[in-house]
């Protein structure tokens, strides 16, 4: 009997050296996992480092301070940490000690090029987490290391009151940290600090397209992926956000008064405080989309991450210039339309009061003049054959186009308006229409077309929705086109491999202001010309000129 718990013993322990792999690093040793990739490759995953000490109390609302070293013990590092605070169903995967990290790699003593994946959710929701949406499943079979993080959401990362209490950006800061620390640290893990690409998805996007103005993060990285967002909607940027907080410590029954006081009040709250009173920080269902504003810092000692208008950083031409992936996907926000047209209280309100919660909903300026004009102008143009009352499906087509647009086309248009003077980018129209989507009509299970993030589902492994794809599945053309396309961009900077059997016959043309060229990606990839969705564009580029932003 002891004999046989002798062998046992031995067995376990063999198996645990095999799952688990330990790297030294100048703050402590960490111990990470062994895993599978999506084509059966081992590589190693070290999961939920800490990056930053965590931001509780007076922490929290400022500049993140890097993490302290825990030496001698060792940093587990094996399963996801937690996720920052958010509305989420599995409340003990949430904590304020949130500001982790995870590296994924195969060989660490190679040098190969870092791929950061920012992840979307408007600044309030999601994280970098491997089981929900950022599996490293897809990109483990291609040259890289990848990292993905997490950043502060909501009002404990985007509180803005103007003052020194909470200058604002705090999410957008811990990014930079995050980069710090990738600079620091990503050789011990096989990658190459010289060669960092920031891939961003919706908030990740608008976060990757800011660092390059930045000057907290300039340096930091060497290329960019922007995927569906870009920091140049329709409103004008301010150096505070201070109505949403005090709305926020209204909830939190805090005093609205004394900045001081107030902000005192809200670092003292639990943060499941926040978590359960974010329904009541929208106006109306989850509108506006983007809710916290990204704003320009006063200066009070603290290191700013903007100091002026993106708009005149951009005009400029004095950024971090570095050769870009941008593109957006075909059907965007019709997610949004969809919901809010199947949502009668949602559409009782638009048909009340069309000028006032479409202004809420397009991200205008809120009880403006403007803004009430431009919602009469956008229902003629987009929606003509529902000036009488939105109803689901008749309305369907129009509005999911306005919201694309408001939310994510105009800022991406003029993205490339105002870059492509300055640094290469590669720009596409996303159109392949595969099985798993984030919007199936429920009422039969249909797939729609690309909408709002569908690109992420051959991107990475997307545990949320989909099981891990094999190369039998009809999606694994689609997962070796962009996975080998943004690998390729992220060694040199250009997305083109002529000895590649899936990519020696792409030719993506780059961006110019005459030519207008892109890659439209569906069961083919096809250069075109010409640009998209330009009189659609036009519409609102007659409406907020970008010449009126400074």
């Amino acid at each position: 009997m002891l004999m046989l718990f002798v062998v046992e013993l031995l067995v376990l322990l063999a198996s645990s050296s095999v799952l688990s792999i330990e790297v030294d690093t100048e703050l402590g040793r960490v111990r990470g996992a062994n895993l599978t990739s999506r084509l059966g490759v081992n590589f190693h995953a070290f999961r939920g480092i800490r990056y930053a000490e965590p931001p509780l109390g007076d922490l929290r609302f400022v500049n993140p301070q890097p993490v302290k070293p825990w030496s001698p013990k060792i940093f587990d590092a094996s399963e996801d940490g937690p996720m920052c605070p958010q509305p989420w169903d599995n409340m003990t995967d949430v904590s304020e000690d949130c500001l982790r990290l995870n590296v994924y790699t195969k060989d660490l003593k190679g040098r190969r090029p870092v791929i950061v994946f920012l992840h979307p959710g408007g600044f309030y929701v999601f994280s970098g987490q491997s089981k929900y949406l950022a599996g490293p499943e897809h990109f483990m079979d291609r040259d890289c290391v990848l990292v993905s993080l997490n950043y502060r959401l909501g009002s404990l990362g985007f509180l803005a009151t103007g003052s020194k209490e909470a200058p604002g950006n705090a999410g957008l800061k811990d990014q930079v940290l995050a980069l710090r620390w990738i600079q620091q640290h990503i050789q011990r893990f096989g990658g190459d600090p010289d060669s960092v690409t920031l891939l961003g998805y919706s908030a990740g996007s608008i976060s990757v397209a800011l660092h390059m103005l930045s000057p907290m993060s300039r340096g930091l990285f060497h290329r960019g992926i922007c995927m569906s967002a870009a920091p140049y909607g329709p409103v004008k940027y301010k150096d505070n956000d201070l109505q949403l907080a005090k709305r926020q410590a209204g909830l939190l029954k805090c005093p609205q008064e004394s900045i001081g006081e107030m902000v005192e009040c809200m670092r003292r709250k639990p943060y499941l405080d926040y978590v359960s009173t974010y329904n009541g920080m929208f106006e109306f269902g989850w509108n506006p989309v983007l809710n916290w504003r990204i704003v320009v810092e006063k200066d009070f000692g603290q290191e700013r991450y903007l100091i002026e208008s993106p708009f005149k950083t951009a005009r400029r031409g004095d950024f971090h210039k570095v050769a870009l992936i941008t593109g957006i996907t075909e059907f965007e926000f019709l997610s949004g339309a969809f919901f809010d047209l199947r949502n009668e209280s949602i559409v009782n309100r638009y048909n009340r009061d069309w000028e006032h919660y479409a202004s809420i909903a397009l991200l205008l300026e809120q009880n403006s003049t403007q803004s009430r004009a431009a919602s009469r102008v956008f229902r003629e143009k987009y929606m003509p054959e529902s000036l009488d009352k939105l109803e689901y499906p008749k309305s369907l087509k129009g509005m999911g186009e306005l919201l694309s647009d408001a939310l994510i086309g105009v800022s991406f248009h003029r993205f490339l308006q105002l870059m492509s003077p300055h640094t290469p980018i590669y720009t596409y129209l996303f159109r392949y229409k595969g099985r798993y989507t984030f919007l199936k009509n429920p009422d039969n299970q249909q797939t729609i077309g690309p909408v709002h993030h569908d690109e992420l589902i051959y991107l990475f492994h997307v545990g949320l929705l989909i099981p891990l794809l094999k190369r039998e599945d009809p999606e694994n053309f689609m997962i070796e086109l962009l996975t080998r396309m943004w690998i390729e961009f992220a060694q040199k900077g250009d997305p083109h491999n002529k000895n590649d059997e899936y990519l020696k016959g792409l030719n993506w043309p780059l961006y110019n202001a005459q030519d207008k060229g892109y890659l439209e990606i569906g069961n083919n990839l096809t250069a075109k010309s010409g640009g998209f969705f330009l009189n659609r564009y036009q519409i609102w580029e007659d409406l907020f000129p970008l010449s009126s932003f400074h």
